[in-house]
Formats: structure tokens, sequence, C-alpha cells
């Protein structure tokens, strides 16, 4: 009897137990510890994906999407499917990452995570972002992706995280079309420095070098003045050396080519006037006979405000950095908004033709100033007795009909009243004194719109304000001498 009451109720216990058990499967959902079957594939995923099991994680996620459709869990899984592949790394890794990171926002753009899936398809090639004397591709890509984001969501939280990425950025692609742009003028292809430079400073203002890029347009100009200048000037009477200038012709270009150097100078003045270009720019200005602007006390702060952002790198990441891949973007800008859409880039074949017409009066088509003018017959032909003139026939003097003597189709230089190369007299004034003429290769003095402009605005800052504001940086040898 007594060996009958424990087996009584071990039966009772094992009955009980089995009676909840069925409860819990016919009725998942009334238990709060239940678990749905998708619920329980992503749970199972995520799992994977912390113990670095990527292929597990993927292959349990696709498994969990094509078995459960409707599932509230699907977004999050294309997500993680994404997240998966970068968390691997590795080139192919990275771009298969990038192709379901842009899966995920076609078919879910309004989610939170849209924007997410956008900063890391623009961090892919962040990472891959190579020096600026190397492929710039990924570089180029970051910056459109950036862009996107800071675009597409204003409003999300990541976007201070975005512009400064697109700021570092900028900085590379910056100081590669600066290396490009330093590349021509070195060689005296002083259009093709002037194309790339002019892009650079309309695009890129917050680029750490932006002073050199400016002087460097500044010195792209005197060298086209000492080009200008060494050309022959053209005599009056041919034969006329090849490549020769007018003298009037030649003065007009080196008074536009200088005005072109001093807009340049005195931008670097009134746009970047703590940087170390300032000075150079000033002594430019006086040699050049131009007016030297002054900036603006919030010009001043601005640019102090962006020079003081800037980081120095370490000696030793410069060092590491020669055998490193990555460019460094310690000297790139923490303050400033970075440019969003680009401006219209400068073509160096629209500079040469601006360069060519520099000077030179729309009126005037023709080289030198001459225009061919075509003499046509008119009443001055034979009569109806006379015989055609034969053309060895002698020239007949008719003082009354001198057009008969040539051809229709004679072609004749125009008179005018003046010729663009005769020399003139030197004029006198109102009291009967002669006056000077004017020296071809002086620079008459011009307001540049800089100047202009860098008194509207705001009050303009004393020198004292500029001087304490200066942050000295070692550069390395960055003087350029000038002409």
């Amino acid at each position: 009897m007594s060996r009958r009451i424990p087996i009584v109720l071990a039966l009772s216990a094992l009955l009980l137990t089995a009676a909840c058990t069925n409860k819990k499967v016919n009725n998942p959902i009334a238990n709060i510890d239940s678990k749905q079957p998708d619920k329980v594939l992503f749970d199972r995923a995520m799992d994977a994906m912390k113990h670095n099991r990527f292929d597990v994680a993927r292959l349990t996620l696709q498994t969990m999407i094509n078995t459960y459709p409707d599932s509230e869990f699907v977004a999050r899984a294309k997500l993680a499917v994404a997240d998966s592949w970068y968390a691997e790394g590795g080139t192919a890794s990275l771009t298969q990452a990038e192709i379901e990171y842009k899966d995920f926002i076609t078919f879910f753009p309004n989610m939170p995570e849209a924007a997410e899936a956008q900063l890391k398809i623009a961090n892919i090639h962040y990472q891959q972002m190579e020096k600026p004397d190397r492929d710039y591709t990924h570089a180029v890509r970051a910056e459109t992706e950036y862009r996107q984001l800071i675009m597409q969501w204003p409003d999300s939280k990541l976007v201070p995280d975005a512009k400064q990425r697109l700021r570092e950025v900028q900085e590379v692609i910056a100081q590669r079309e600066f290396g490009v742009g330093r590349f021509y003028y070195l060689r005296q292809s002083y259009p093709a420095a002037v194309a790339r430079l002019r892009s650079l400073v309309e695009k890129y203002p917050l680029y750490s070098r932006a002073d050199d890029a400016l002087y460097l347009l500044g010195q792209c100009f005197e060298g086209e003045i000492a080009m200008t200048r060494s050309r022959p000037t053209c005599s009056g009477t041919p034969p006329r050396p090849v490549g020769c200038f007018p003298e009037n012709l030649k003065a007009d270009l080196i008074e536009r080519f200088g005005k072109l150097a001093a807009e340049d100078y005195s931008r670097i003045i009134t746009r970047y006037p703590v940087m170390d270009r300032a000075e150079d720019a000033k002594a430019r200005l006086l040699a050049l006979h131009q007016p030297v602007p002054k900036p603006t006390k919030s010009a001043v702060a601005q640019n102090k405000a962006e020079e003081d952002s800037r980081k120095d790198a370490s000696m030793l990441s410069k060092v590491m950095g020669n055998f490193g891949k990555h460019p460094s973007v310690a000297e790139a800008a923490r303050v400033g908004e970075p440019t969003l859409v680009d401006p219209t880039p400068v073509n160096a074949t629209e500079v040469v033709q601006q360069m060519a017409n520099a000077g030179v009066p729309a009126s005037k088509s023709g080289s030198e100033g001459h225009t061919l003018s075509v003499e046509t017959a008119g009443e001055g032909g034979p009569g109806p007795d006379q015989a055609v003139p034969r053309s060895d026939a002698p020239p007949v003097e008719n003082s009354a009909a001198p057009t008969a003597q040539s051809g229709a189709n004679e072609l004749k230089p125009s008179v005018g009243p003046t010729d663009a190369n005769e020399l003139k007299p030197n004029v006198t004034s109102a009291n009967g004194e002669a006056q000077p003429p004017q020296q071809v290769n002086e620079i008459q003095p011009v307001s540049t719109g800089a100047a202009a402009t860098a008194s509207s605005g705001s009050e303009l800052a004393d020198d004292a304000t500029v001087a304490s504001s200066k942050r000295k940086k070692k550069k390395g040898i960055r003087k350029i001498v000038p002409f």
C-alpha cells in the first residue's frame, strides 16, 4: 500500500504537466512568454551576428523573409542582411552591402532607418577613400552620398555627422584639384591652371589652402602679363613679326590681366584675412598699383573660427601616413556649411577665349582691327556700242568714272578716318601744354569688385584685430616667387 502512493502522485504530476503544455500550444498568444515563429528566426539570426557567423545570420534572415513576407520584422530583417555584409568587411562584402542598403531605401524610404542606411552607404566609400594623388572615385562617390543624406533627410539626427564627413571628403578632393592646378601653373599652362583653380575656390571655400589657390590664380594672370610684354609689337607697315601684338592691344591685355589678378588677391584679404597668404596678397596689390581692401570684422571672425577648428597632424601620423593608403583629414574644417550643390565648372576653353578677347573691341573683327570691303560694279560698265574690256588691255584713265578701272570682285581696304596702328601726336591741353602719351606697360589703378564690396555689410576690421587673429602654421616651403 505504501508503494502505490508515490506512483499515484507521480502519475498525477505528469498528467498536470501535460495538460499545461497542451494549453500553451493551443493558444500561443495567451501567455506573454510565447513567441511567434518569425520572431524566433529573427532572434536566432541576431544571435548569429553577435558571434560573427554572418553567413548563418543571412541564411536565417532570408528564410524568415521568404516564409513570412507579411511579418512585421521584414523591414528589420532586410536592414540586418545589409548590416551583416557591412560588418563582414572586404571590398566584395561592402559592395553587396551597398546594394542591400539601396534596396532597403527603395522599399522603406519613410522609415527612420532609411537615413541610417544612406549614412552607411556614404561611409562605405569614405572607408575606401584614397590619397589625393591616387584614385579619387570613392571620394567623389562619398561626397555624392553624404549630400544625398543631408538634402533628403534634413531633420535627421545623423545630419551633423554627415556634414563633418562631407567637409573631410571635400578637403581631400580639393587637395587633388589644387595639385592639378599647380601642375599646370608650373608648366605655364595658365588657362588650364585658371580653370582648375577657379573651380576649386568656387566649389570648396572651406579648403585649408584656399588662400594658396587664390594666390596661384593671381600669379597665373601675372604670368600672362609677363608673356604679353615679351611678345613683339607690330610695326605700322609689313612685314610684321610672327605672333606680334599691336601696341594698343598689348596695353589693353596688360590692364585686363592686372585687374583679374587684383580681384583674386583682394579676395584673399576680404575672405581669408587671417591665413598666411594675406600679407603676400597685399604686397602684390601694391606692386600692381591696385587698391588694397580691408576685411570686415565678420570675415575675420569667420576665418579665425575655421582656422581654429582645424587640427595639426602629429609628427608620427605624418610619418606613418606616407606608408598608408588612406588620406589625412586633420586639416579639414570643423565649422561652416559644406557645399551641397556644385557651381558651374570653369572650362579651360572658355578661359582661353576670354583671354583672347580681352582688350579687343567688339567692332574689330579682323586682325589689327582692319576690315575689307568689296566694291561691286554699278552703272560704270560698258555702253551698248562699246566693246567688252579685256583683262590684258592697258587701263584707261577716266577721272569721271574711277570705278570702271577696277574689277568687280577686287578687294579694297576700307579707308577710315584713323588707322589702328597710326602714331598720334601729343595731345595738347587747354592751356597749350603738350600732354605726354599714355605708357603702354603702365598698369592703371582700377577699383576691384572685392574692394568695393568689402566696405559694405559690416564694420571693417583694423590691422590690430587681423594681426591678433593670425594663426601661424608651418606648412613647409610654399611661397611662390612672384614675377
